[in-house]
Parts: C-alpha cells; structure tokens; sequence
C-alpha cells in the first residue's frame, strides 16, 4: 500500500451492545479501503490501547498521515477515546459508530443505528464542534452524575442490559427508590452559591442519559456551558410526578428540580457519593467542573461548524 494513504483509527468494542458492530467490521474495513483508506483497528481493552497508540503518533505530522479516528460502542468506549485524544494532544476528527446499550452522545448528533448510512457520515466531509466536559482529573463527552441512584448502570448485568438495553436501567433505579435519603451538598460557581439536601443530579453536556431523551433538554453541546439539574428532597408520593415530567423534559420547571447554566462548578458534600462518568465510575469528592470549548471536531451528517478550535 502506497505510504501515501492516509490511515484511519479505528477504535472498537467488540463487547458493546449485543456485538452488532464485531459482526460488521468486515464491511467497514471494506468500505474504507474502496475509498483508498487504510484501517488500523484497536480492539478495546481497558484503554490502554488506545492511549499507548496515541501517545506514539508523531506530533508534527500525524495530520498529513490521519483522516480520523472512529471510536465505535456505547459512551464508555466514546469516553475512553476521547480521554486518549485529549490527553495525548490529538486533534483527528472523531466519528462515532454507535453500538452500546445507551448511545446518549451519538443521539444527540442524531446518528443511524444503520452501520452503513453510519458509514456514509464518517466518510463524509460534514463536521460539527463538540464541548467536552471535566470533572477533577477526567474528561467527559455527555454527563457525570452524582447521588445514590446514578451508579444504576455500574450495578446492572451486562447481560441483562445487552438483553433488553436501557430498560434495565430503569427496572434497577425504581429498585433503588426506598433506600433513598437526601443529602446536603454545596453547589459553588462563579455566579453563586447553592446549599441544597438531594436524592441525585446531574451535569450534562449533551441532552440525554441513560437512554432519558429529555433530561436537558435546553443543553448546546458547543455553547462552553454545563447544564446542572438537581433532583431536591421530596416524598414517595411526589417521585412518580416528577418521573413523569422527566420522560416529557418538563422538570426543569419543577420547584423540586435545581437547574441552571454554567461553564465552572464545584461540589462539596459531607460524605462521599457514587458517581458516574458516561456510564463509568466516577471521581472522589470534591467535584471541580469546567469546560473545554469546542475541543472535538464530529463527523455529523450535516455540517455546523462554528469558529475554528
């Protein structure tokens, strides 16, 4: 092969979903080297792979040599990825090939379940900019989440969430409903202070998690903001309402929901919490957030792109 064609990342999950993706890798690689691309394929393993291949790419010219990098699973394997980018100081354009049980990140840019009409975006010249949120020491492309029914997906059976997909999240969360005390936590950002008691909360970059297609449903994923939603103290009786408001994207309004904007935050609380990094497990109290402003460069069916990174 001529070593002027330019090589493509590809970043897999054989394990994600119900392996819809490991079963098509063939036709991937296929479609790429029609095009005149050569396919590097790293299979996913505790992301290391990933970061050692990275953090081998030569800084001056890796641009010349690389179209992309395809990072193809659910938002933990988009997650890890992009840890590795940043980390590594990479700034390939990302394009995403859902295959997870919750493709919250790729839900947003509206991407097909479909691996070839996923296919003709990634091999598309259509971009859209991408905040990536951090929280303490790590990265996050979608939400982090705090509180005692948010490490839902961390406790769920691979297999009973490959079986029946994000339904599993909700059948373990209601289970989790009686066991649920608020807790006093203390929200510090450049705007104001919030002393609040709470079941859980989030941090969104994007507009769903967990497979909730409205839980922000104001979020910009390129606007340098984080949306923060706090669920407050409430009772049984008032827990099914709010539910309800979630699933219709109603609940900000919600005198029992917390909801504001900002691009800095601090979390402090009197007792370590479980939390959540797209689906992963998360940092130790305190919590520090900020943004990275159109830090990824998505490949998306249609092109928004806004200033240059």
């Amino acid at each position: 092969m001529s070593k002027n064609v330019k090589k493509v990342i590809l970043f897999y999950n054989p394990s994600s979903g119900s392996g819809m993706f490991k079963n098509n890798l063939d036709n991937i690689i296929g479609r790429y080297q029609n095009e005149g691309y050569q396919v590097i394929p790293i299979r996913a393993a505790h992301g290391h792979a990933i970061y050692d291949y990275l953090a081998d790419l030569d800084k001056e010219t890796y641009r010349e040599e690389y179209r992309q990098i395809i990072a193809a699973g659910g938002d933990g394997t988009i997650n890890i990825c992009v840890n590795a980018m940043i980390r590594n100081d990479i700034y390939l354009p990302l394009a995403i090939m859902p295959a997870g049980t919750a493709n919250d990140f790729a839900y947003y840019f509206n991407i097909p379940n479909e691996i070839d009409r996923m296919l003709d975006i990634a091999l598309g010249n259509n971009y859209t900019y991408a905040d990536v949120g951090k929280v303490n020491d790590r990265f996050f492309i979608n939400v982090a989440a705090i509180g005692q029914v948010v490490d839902v997906s961390q406790k769920t059976d691979p297999t009973l969430k490959n079986t029946i997909g994000v339904l599993a999240y909700y059948l373990k969360g209601l289970s989790e409903v009686p066991n649920l005390k608020p807790i006093k936590v203390t929200l510090t950002t450049p705007e104001k202070v919030y002393k609040e008691k709470m079941y859980f909360m989030v941090v969104m970059n994007g507009k769903s998690a967990g497979g909730f297609k409205k839980i922000s449903p104001d979020s910009e994923i390129n606007d340098g903001l984080l949306d923060v939603m706090l669920f407050r103290n409430m009772t049984l009786l008032e827990m099914p309402g709010v539910f309800m408001k979630i699933l219709q994207g109603n609940h900000p309004s919600s005198k029992k929901v917390l909801h504001f904007q900002t691009s800095k935050l601090k979390i402090e609380a009197d007792s370590d919490l479980p939390t959540d990094i797209d689906g992963e497990h998360g940092e130790k109290f305190p919590l520090e957030f900020n943004v990275l402003h159109n830090r990824l460069k998505i490949c998306t069916l249609e092109d928004n792109m806004g200033e240059e990174i």
